[in-house]
């Protein structure tokens, strides 16, 4: 602080600080700049689809079935090409598997637009493409998750997240409400060309990060790869307690589900919109004033709390009969979630060694994704036996006790400190001698110039 500077000013400076976004990885990091960006586009195209698919649905069945029925033919594809997509992640060059399943998934939008502008579009071809998307979305998550620790320094790692998820949320909200008004107006044929256009300019930004070739001795990818990764997950009681937190915490409080019947029970169908949109203001909010996060060091912690927030809050949602208590409960619940996914992101990055680091990546992605599917199931049955509202707030007690009792079950995740943590220490000497053998090579390349 200058000498002549009020204190006040300087505090209201430091206080500013730690709630504004911290980006050092940004300013660091001349691929995550490049990988940031990528999402940011690729995001506003995915919601595009995402909302066109069901309505083009809708449009040639009619049938409510019918468009539940996606989800199911995407579960069993992002399940098993999650678990490959890992091990692929830890023997192959990261940047390249990236590129080429999200050509992939450019081309597999190209094909949605060609059926749309059949004179009569077929069913069948959105159900073969939404599957064949999960599979290579479960190929491409690993590669993207475990590229970022290799081009964003160690302990920028947990803003990192947060800047990702700044764009996350903040497509949440804005993407679907987008989208809404391009296949309202325009049809879902202008959706799929603008996904299609998004993909392009995704590719040209991807194509310029440099290259990630794999571990030294890396490991073939084989069902044993597969199988070292799980027991390595099971070895480390820390990481399975945020595996098994994030289950449980969508499991039981996850009730998107049953919102179109929350709404007409409070007599307020308006308020359906703003219910999907709640969870993900929340986390825009956190997301945005996230400069925090950075000084935090007992993500384990951090975990518990946020996951036992996000039930809780959940509970207050269902227990309400007022909706725009409902509402608040509903982005309270986001900006846990938002926590709870900086605290897990930061363990996982911070600790876990590259040459699994793909793997593991795999295994998250089925933590994140089977939960919430399974909580939306859970959530319409029962809704059905014992009413709406007290599907929301009995699932949201529940998950409360659930994350309780596995942070006693597991006391290695509340005693995780990445200033202590052997794990967190082996990987971050990892990253040093990695930039060391970085400006290594820099130097030799300019001599030799």
């Amino acid at each position: 602080m200058n000498d002549d500077e009020p204190a006040h000013t300087g505090r209201l400076r430091t206080l500013l600080g730690s709630l504004t976004p911290d980006l050092s990885p940004w300013r660091a990091s001349r691929d995550f700049r490049y990988l940031w960006t990528s999402g940011c586009v690729t995001s506003f195209g995915s919601f595009l689809t995402y909302v066109a698919v069901p309505m083009q649905i809708k449009d040639l069945t009619g049938s409510s079935f019918a468009v539940g029925l996606i989800g199911a033919v995407e579960l069993v594809p992002l399940i098993v090409f999650g678990l490959w997509g890992g091990a692929l992640a830890d023997a192959l060059d990261r940047r390249k598997l990236v590129l080429r399943s999200e050509a992939a998934l450019g081309l597999l939008a190209a094909l949605l637009l060609l059926n749309a502008l059949l004179p009569h579009s077929l069913l069948w071809p959105v159900y073969l493409v939404a599957a064949l998307v999960a599979a290579c979305d479960g190929l491409q998550r690993p590669a993207l998750d475990s590229l970022l620790p290799r081009i964003v320094a160690h302990q920028h790692m947990p803003a990192a997240f947060a800047l990702k998820s700044l764009y996350h949320n903040v497509a949440s909200v804005a993407g679907p409400a987008l989208a809404g008004v391009v296949v309202a107006f325009s049809g879902v044929r202008t959706a799929y060309a603008l996904d299609v256009l998004t993909f392009a300019v995704s590719l040209l930004l991807l194509v310029r990060i440099r290259a990630v070739p794999p571990p030294t001795g890396a490991e073939r990818p084989s069902v044993r790869a597969v199988l070292t990764g799980v027991r390595y997950a099971w070895s480390r009681k820390d990481l399975l307690g945020t595996y098994a937190i994030d289950t449980l915490a969508m499991l039981f409080a996850f009730p998107v589900a049953v919102f179109p019947f929350l709404a007409t029970e409070l007599g307020a169908d308006w308020a359906l919109g703003p219910m999907y949109a709640a969870s993900a203001v929340g986390g825009l909010l956190v997301g945005a004033t996230s400069g925090w996060t950075s000084r935090i060091h007992r993500h384990g912690r951090l975990l518990v709390a946020a996951a036992v927030g996000w039930g809780a809050a959940m509970a207050l949602a269902g227990l309400s009969g007022n909706v725009w208590v409902v509402l608040i409960g509903l982005a309270l619940a986001g900006g846990a979630d938002e926590i709870s996914g900086i605290a897990r992101a930061t363990m996982w990055n911070q600790s876990i060694p590259d040459a699994v680091r793909g793997r593991m990546a795999g295994v998250e992605l089925l933590s994140y994704s089977v939960g919430p599917q399974l909580g939306q199931v859970r959530a319409g049955t029962m809704a059905g036996l014992v009413g709406v509202r007290a599907a929301v707030w009995s699932g949201g007690l529940a998950c409360v006790v659930a994350v309780l009792a596995v942070a006693a079950a597991l006391p290695r995740l509340l005693a995780y400190d990445d200033r202590t943590d052997p794990h967190a220490a082996a990987v971050r000497a990892e990253h040093e001698r990695a930039e060391r053998e970085r400006a290594a090579a820099a130097t030799t390349a300019a001599a030799e110039a």
